[in-house]
C-alpha cells in the first residue's frame, strides 16, 4: 500500500486502492466493447479478426500502463473508432490500399506525433486555449458521450427524414437500456458508491433473465496469435512514397492530434486535475504517453490509439490517479482469455453508464461566460459540434475557427494569443484536408 501511494500519490489525490479498482472496473466494462467492435472494423480492412482481437486487448493494456506510469492519469488509451473507421473504410476499402501499408502510414504518423510532442508544441496548443473553451470542450464531450449512449441503447435511432428519432419501445434492447438507466439514476441520486458499475452488472443480469443476453458457450479460450499483424507496419514503411499516402499520414496525424487534445482536456477537467489558472499538470507526460502508445499500437497491428472517452465513466466513480489506468490495463490482459464471456455483454448494458457520464460532464456548461457573445458562440459550436458531427476533432475545429473571428469583431483581438491565430489557420487547413 505504501509503495502504491509513493508511486501514484493516492493520498494527495484523496483516493484509495479500492476506489481506483472500482473506477477501473467501471471504465473497463464501459470500454470492453472495443474488444469486439475494433476487430470487426479492422477485419473490414482485411486484417484477420482473431489477430485483431488479441492486438486490440494487448495494445490497449500497454497503452494504459504507459499512461498510468508516465502521466499518473486515470485515463485509458485504446484504439479510437473514428481513426479505425478512417483506416478501414476510407484508406483500405475506399483508396484500395492494403492494410499492411495503412499500418505503415499509422506508424509514420505516430513517429511525427512523438516529434511534435517532444518539441512541446502540443502543450503550447493546450495552454493557449481559453478557459471558457476548455469548459466547452469538456461539456461537448459529455454530450457526445451521452449521444453515443443513447444510440448504443437504441433509445435514439437513424431516421431518413430527420436523421435521428426516438427508438421503438417494442425493442427489447430499449427496455434493457431503460431498466439500466432508471436503476442507475436512482442509485446515483441516493449517492450509492459504485452506482454506475452496480447498475451495469444488474442490467446484464436482467438481460440474461429475460432471455435477451445469451449465456456464454464457454468461459475461457486461448488468445489468437498476433503473428499475422506484428511488425507489418515496420516492414512496409518504404511503401509510403506517393502523394496519396503522404496525405493519409497527414490526416492520421491531424485527426489524432486534435482528438486526443480535446479528450484529454475534457477528462482532466472532469477529474478536477486542472489548476485555478487552467493549467493541466503533467500534460506533457500525458501527451508523451499517448504518442508512444500510438507507435506500439501500429507495430502490434491496429489503428491509432487515443485517449478513451469511456475513461469518464471511471473518473465519475472516483478514479484520480494512474493506478486506475494500470488496473484497466490488467483487466484487458486478463480479457484476452475471457473473450467468450465478454462477448455476451452488449452495448445496451453500458449505454446507461455513458448517458449518466454525459450528464455529469455537461455540468461544465455553467462555467462558460454565456453573457459575452464573442465567447458564447465559439463555445456553443464546440458543445453542439461534437455530437452533431460525431467527431471531437471536428467540433473542436468549429469553435477554434470561430473564436478569433468573434474576438476581432468585438475589438478584443489583443486578448487572443498568437497561438490561437495560428490554430485558426491550422484548423481551416484541417477541414480542407479531411473533408475534401
Amino acid at each position: 500500500m505504501q509503495t502504491l501511494d509513493k508511486v501514484f500519490h493516492l493520498q494527495d489525490a484523496h483516493t484509495s486502492v479500492k476506489r481506483e479498482l472500482v473506477a477501473a472496473l467501471t471504465t473497463f466494462v464501459s470500454l470492453s466493447y472495443i474488444l469486439f467492435v475494433n476487430p470487426n472494423i479492422l477485419h473490414a480492412a482485411g486484417i484477420p479478426a482473431g489477430a485483431a482481437f488479441t492486438v486490440t486487448a494487448l495494445a490497449t493494456a500497454i497503452g494504459c500502463f504507459i499512461m498510468g506510469f508516465v502521466a499518473n492519469y486515470p485515463i485509458a488509451l485504446a484504439p479510437t473508432l473514428g481513426s479505425g473507421a478512417f483506416f478501414a473504410y476510407n484508406v483500405c476499402v475506399g483508396m484500395h490500399i492494403n492494410w499492411q501499408t495503412a499500418l505503415a502510414a499509422v506508424l509514420v504518423a505516430s513517429i511525427l506525433f512523438v516529434l511534435i510532442t517532444a518539441l512541446h508544441l502540443r502543450e503550447l496548443v493546450v495552454d493557449a486555449i481559453p478557459q471558457d473553451l476548455k469548459f466547452a470542450i469538456s461539456a461537448g464531450i459529455g454530450l457526445f458521450i451521452a449521444f453515443i449512449g443513447l444510440q448504443n441503447g437504441k433509445l435514439i435511432v437513424n431516421s431518413d427524414s430527420s436523421l435521428v428519432t426516438l427508438g421503438k419501445f417494442s425493442s427489447p434492447a430499449v427496455w434493457i437500456t431503460l431498466f439500466g438507466l432508471v436503476l442507475t439514476v436512482i442509485l446515483m441520486a441516493m449517492n450509492v458508491p459504485g452506482s454506475i458499475f452496480i447498475g451495469m452488472i444488474i442490467t446484464a443480469i436482467f438481460g440474461i433473465c429475460i432471455g435477451q443476453i445469451p449465456l456464454p458457450h464457454s468461459i475461457i479460450s486461448t488468445p489468437p496469435s498476433i503473428a499475422p499483424t506484428f511488425g507489418q507496419a515496420v516492414f512496409h514503411v518504404t511503401d509510403i512514397n506517393t502523394p496519396q499516402l503522404f496525405i493519409v499520414v497527414l490526416t492520421f496525424l491531424l485527426v489524432t492530434f486534435f482528438d486526443t487534445a480535446g479528450t484529454l482536456i475534457g477528462m482532466t477537467q472532469q477529474a478536477g486535475l486542472v489548476d485555478k489558472n487552467g493549467k493541466i499538470p503533467r500534460i506533457g507526460r500525458a501527451f508523451a504517453a499517448d504518442s508512444t502508445a500510438m507507435i506500439e499500437g501500429a507495430i502490434l497491428g491496429t489503428a491509432p490509439l487515443g485517449t478513451s472517452v469511456e475513461s469518464s465513466a471511471g473518473i465519475a466513480m472516483g478514479g484520480r490517479t494512474g493506478l486506475t489506468a494500470i488496473f484497466i490495463g490488467i483487466f484487458f490482459l486478463i480479457s484476452m482469455i475471457f473473450s467468450p464471456l465478454l462477448a455476451v455483454i452488449p452495448t445496451t448494458v453500458t449505454a446507461p453508464a455513458l448517458i449518466i457520464v454525459g450528464v455529469l460532464m455537461s455540468s461544465n456548461l455553467k462555467y462558460i461566460n454565456w453573457e459575452k457573445f464573442e465567447i458564447a458562440f465559439p463555445a456553443f459550436l464546440i458543445v453542439v459540434g461534437m455530437p452533431l458531427t460525431y467527431s471531437i476533432s471536428d467540433g473542436l475545429s468549429l469553435g477554434m475557427i470561430a473564436y478569433p473571428i468573434t474576438m476581432i469583431a468585438t475589438k478584443r483581438y489583443k486578448e487572443v494569443s498568437v497561438m490561437m491565430y495560428i490554430l485558426f489557420f491550422i484548423f481551416i487547413g484541417f477541414f480542407l484536408i479531411t473533408n475534401l
